[in-house]
């Protein structure tokens, strides 16, 4: 409101702008955050999240598990919010670091990094969901390079950082941490989702998006016609499709064929609402920031004040996402402030799906790096792994910079050849 009232905007037309934006980009970014959210909460409380981290393990060997985390943790992510994925399998880590004689940060390290790379790169997550649609990327192509760049970086973020910093900072697990595990109940492994079933469920929404889009540039470049085929693809492909036979999928695989009643189900779809809601309005609020500026014709302004810095939009994607980072702390409002900024400038340029992609994992990049005091996860973090601040600071602080730094220099790089 200031920012339309001060440029000079009609009265009138300020509310009418807010109501657009918020509109605008909640109409497809609600749907997909509360729909997954619910496909998210159905996993979890089915054991879907910890029978994923059991069966990695057991593959990869407890003398590997540092490996097996940092997938555990680039799958469950996807459909399972950060906060909740690390909550969920921290007692994992506590047990290993127990038996092993480890640092915890030997194993939460990999575990953080997973989950870190997917939350910020990989939709259906609210984050590149949100920005993808203000750029208008395609999320095929948003999950598909999102995965390709993630994928080392959280290896190089996890594992391979990992195992350095545990020798610098060797923590044992929290005591009264311990102590709740120790009383807390855990469920046996017969009594868990098989391990195929929950991967397929996970899979299915990710692989119908990156296929209608591959199908979509088969067109494009004139190897294929349109035809049902294409119809269908658009369709089963579309990102409210996708997860609803995800979700549809969870709710009688994973809920109802083990015994989860019709109230059960709805009250775990009541309860994944809850946290959706707050990140739907602030991504709604971001919406309406874009379209504020471009109304006001402060996004003109900003267009011609940048592209006069002569930096790719690629470049000034990543700064803009990492100056709101520092400041504010949370990722999302750094993505979608970046978004709202960026936005406007790019349609100065004709770039393509996979470069819009890429930008998308920039400002994804930019919204990673340093994580300090402001930033809620820094705390929940050094709570549940028994870290001091300056710890914090070193591992998990630093874990989040090679992400960040990492994921925006693999995409410049291949920005070149796009």
């Amino acid at each position: 409101m200031f920012l339309g009232v001060t440029s000079g905007m009609p009265l009138s037309k300020v509310n009418t702008a807010i109501q657009n934006g918020l509109g605008g980009t909640l109409g497809f970014v609600a749907t997909v955050v509360g729909i997954g959210g619910i496909f998210g909460q159905i996993l979890e409380a089915s054991g879907g999240t910890e029978a994923i981290a059991r069966n990695l393990i057991r593959r990869f060997g407890k003398d590997k598990a540092h490996w097996s985390l940092v997938m555990a943790g680039f799958l469950i992510a996807i459909p399972v919010y950060f906060d909740v994925g690390f909550i969920i399998l921290v007692p994992v880590v506590y047990a290993l670091a127990k038996d092993t004689k480890r640092s915890t940060l030997f194993y939460a390290i990999p575990l953080l990094a997973g989950l870190a790379v997917t939350h910020t790169f990989v939709p259906p997550t609210p984050g590149p969901v949100a920005v993808a649609d203000m750029l208008g990327a395609d999320l095929g192509w948003v999950i598909l390079i999102g995965s390709l760049i993630g994928l080392p970086v959280a290896i190089l973020a996890g594992p391979v950082f990992g195992s350095y910093i545990s020798k610098k900072i060797d923590v044992a697990p929290p005591k009264h941490m311990m102590e709740e595990l120790n009383n807390g109940t855990e469920q046996s492994e017969c009594s868990l989702p098989s391990f195929t079933a929950v991967a397929t469920i996970i899979g299915m929404p990710l692989l119908l998006m990156v296929v209608k889009s591959v199908i979509e540039l088969l067109i494009k470049l004139g190897y294929m016609q349109e035809g049902i085929v294409y119809d269908i693809s658009v369709f089963v492909g579309h990102p409210f499709t996708a997860l609803i036979i995800a979700t549809l999928m969870a709710a009688y695989f994973l809920g109802t064929r083990r015994g989860f009643t019709r109230k059960q189900l709805l009250d775990v779809s009541a309860k994944a609402l809850a946290p959706a809601g707050m990140i739907i309005l602030i991504i709604g609020s971001g919406g309406a920031f874009k379209e504020m500026l471009i109304q006001s014709g402060v996004g003109n302004v900003l267009a011609e004040g940048i592209s006069a810095t002569k930096l790719p939009p690629i470049v000034l994607a990543f700064i803009i996402a990492a100056a709101v980072r520092i400041t504010l702390g949370s990722a999302t409002v750094s993505m979608i402030t970046a978004a709202g900024i960026i936005g406007p400038i790019l349609e100065a340029y004709t770039l393509s799906e996979i470069h819009l992609a890429l930008i998308v994992i920039s400002i994804a990049s930019g919204a990673t790096i340093l994580s300090h005091v402001n930033d809620s996860g820094f705390w929940l973090v050094g709570k549940y792994l028994g870290l001091t601040e300056m710890q914090t600071l070193r591992s998990w602080t630093v874990m989040e910079t090679i992400i960040a730094l990492g994921g925006f220099g693999i995409a410049l790089l291949l920005s070149f050849f796009v």
